[in-house]
């Protein structure tokens, strides 16, 4: 019935964001890829309005159901309040009579399954598509990075330009693109950080990703330097995104606790790793959603754990306790594994010592790494800042732990 439902309510809004381009003049960046896609998102919308009326979403609405909404500015109601849904239906149907406001609608497009990406295409037709990585997600419905690059990429049906992160996409998924542009932090691409003369002082891995990914799209939408540069000053770190928090003692806590994948973790430590700190304690908790790929790829985030940078590891979930913790052990490196985030930030108390960096780490069900934060921040009204804090998520949580 929920299927059946979500259906419905998608080629409803599917049908109304059609006439409303049919109607109005504006363009649409989407947004996809296997990791960073939020914090790209948002670094985009900021840097075109510093020159256009854009409409986009805070949040996370990246499904086929979410997405319409962007469009008309609503908010998604229960499915199972039908009421509520036909109240958005006429709200949207009385937008379509009168001039759109915006000149640009900057969308995320997410995707749990094969041929999740495509069915995007109903509705959408992007001026630019932007792909911010291809690494594993979802294993236990992709198998093989091979179909993962198959459905990200599958954005470059339904996009005028696509413009694609060229350090975190394979080459050899790129060679059949004809309508393709690149960006890079470390190779040769159409956009670098020098040739778009963007301040990537003090910004993390992830951050300049997506700054440099805003600032691809931002010329390619025709501002000039000293626009992007306005926009990109706007640029606000979304919660549980690389975020940075005061934490007991003077440490400072590097909260990147929305979600983890292999690439996502190493980008992470790799910019705890470049910070200078008396102590280094990274917490990571176990990355759901990789199916059989699981074992290797905790394994692959225990190896990258390197001694000499980090003074202790602390482990959260089953996945990182049977397979990443061994791995960073054998690296030599002191690890605690945990069930609970609570008993992780109890423990971690008593560890953290002054001026210490602190990265957490980690997916959500069976994981909630924030959780972890919590006991170790220096003004627990903090809390508030962290991902996940809504009355649901909270009873979602303890029922998880019994906290």
């Amino acid at each position: 019935m929920k299927k059946l439902a979500k259906a419905v309510v998608a080629a409803v809004l599917g049908y109304q964001v059609r006439r409303l381009r049919r109607k109005n003049d504006f363009k649409i960046v989407a947004v996809a890829g296997s990791i960073g896609k939020t914090s790209t998102k948002l670094a985009i919308a900021q840097v075109l309005r510093a020159g256009f009326r854009v409409r986009y979403q805070q949040g996370n609405y990246n499904d086929p159901v979410t997405v319409p909404l962007i469009f008309f500015g609503e908010q998604e109601p229960s499915l199972y309040n039908p009421l509520a849904w036909l109240a958005v239906f006429w709200r949207n149907q009385k937008q379509l009579g009168k001039p759109y406001p915006y000149d640009v609608v900057v969308v995320e497009l997410g995707s749990d399954k094969p041929g999740d990406i495509q069915k995007f295409a109903a509705y959408i037709e992007a001026e630019i598509g932007v792909v911010t990585g291809i690494t594993p997600e979802h294993m236990q419905f992709f198998g093989t990075i091979d179909e993962v690059a198959k459905e990200e990429l599958s954005i470059t049906s339904f996009s005028s330009l696509v413009l694609i992160n060229q350090d975190l996409c394979g080459e050899k998924y790129l060679k059949s693109l004809s309508n393709l542009l690149t960006y890079s932090l470390e190779r040769s691409a159409d956009f670098t950080i020098k040739s778009t003369g963007i301040n990537v002082s003090g910004m993390s891995w992830a951050e300049q990703y997506s700054q440099l990914a805003a600032a691809a799209v931002g010329a390619k939408m025709g501002l000039t330097r000293e626009r992007i540069k306005q926009g990109l000053n706007d640029v606000k770190p979304f919660a549980g995104r690389m975020r940075n928090l005061k934490g007991i003692n003077g440490s400072t806590i590097i909260d990147d606790s929305y979600n983890a994948s292999p690439e996502a973790v190493k980008l992470a430590l790799d910019s705890l790793y470049q910070m200078k700190a008396p102590q280094k304690i990274a917490v990571l908790g176990s990355m759901n959603e990789m199916g059989a790929y699981s074992k290797q790829a905790h394994q692959e985030v225990g190896e990258y754990c390197d001694p000499a940078q980090l003074n202790l590891v602390v482990t959260i979930g089953a996945d990182a306790k049977e397979f990443l913790a061994p791995a960073a052990e054998s690296k030599g490196c002191q690890v605690k594994s945990f069930d609970s985030p609570y008993v992780a930030g109890e423990f971690l108390k008593d560890q953290v010592q002054k001026d210490a960096l602190i990265l957490v780490k980690g997916s959500q069900n069976g994981v909630f790494a924030e959780e972890a934060i919590k006991s170790l921040l220096a003004d627990p009204a903090d809390a508030a800042q962290l991902v996940r804090q809504s009355a649901e998520w909270l009873r979602i949580k303890q029922r998880s732990f019994r906290a």
